[in-house]
């Protein structure tokens, strides 16, 4: 049966589209926060030296982000007022598709079951912010090449796309602030 969240607003959308920096900000201004799995997964990953990251098993670190994405819908869909979640579970079917993961419908799956609000805010790839770091390993071309399937996903799935605006954090931020109050 489909649970819905309609307090849960996915940010996601290209790699180092400026997503952190937002996400900073808005808890710095009092608004709830969803972490991303993958980052969590990879540094977990990283300190024992294990085999669930992308560039050593895309499946068992997949099936990780899952586990944590479902673990985080289900304790943030009770939280008072909004709660912006660092990607969701529907970025897990576009993660599949693109590697070619065999026997990935359950994400699917996870994805219909777990809804979160209509509304999505996509981060566009945006190069003059773009940079590397130690989860972040992707070069620019991986940023552009993702971001389309990703929005085609999340409108396979029934979701409204609100792209954020290239402006500053400040604005970024007030420009979400504003439609999830008209949400």
């Amino acid at each position: 049966m489909t649970q819905h969240a309609d307090n849960l607003f996915i940010v996601t959308g290209a790699p180092a589209g400026g997503k952190t920096t937002l996400l900073e900000a808005a808890a710095g201004a009092g608004l709830g926060i969803g972490q991303e799995a993958a980052r969590a997964v990879i540094q977990s990953q990283a300190a024992i030296d294990g085999p669930a990251v992308q560039w050593r098993n895309p499946t068992m670190f997949a099936e990780l982000m899952l586990d944590r994405d479902i673990q985080s819908w289900q304790s943030l869909r009770s939280a008072s007022g909004p709660v912006l979640c660092d990607r969701g579970i529907p970025d897990l079917v576009a993660y599949g598709r693109m590697l070619g993961i065999a026997d990935s419908q359950h994400y699917h799956r996870a994805a219909t079951l777990y809804r979160y609000n209509p509304v999505v805010f996509f981060a566009p790839p945006w190069r003059e912010i773009f940079a590397t770091d130690a989860e972040r390993i992707e070069g620019w071309e991986h940023a552009q090449r993702i971001y389309q399937p990703m929005r085609d996903v999340y409108e396979e799935l029934g979701y409204r796309i609100v792209e954020l605006p290239k402006v500053p954090v400040a604005e970024r931020l007030a420009f979400v602030k504003d439609v999830i109050a008209h949400a």
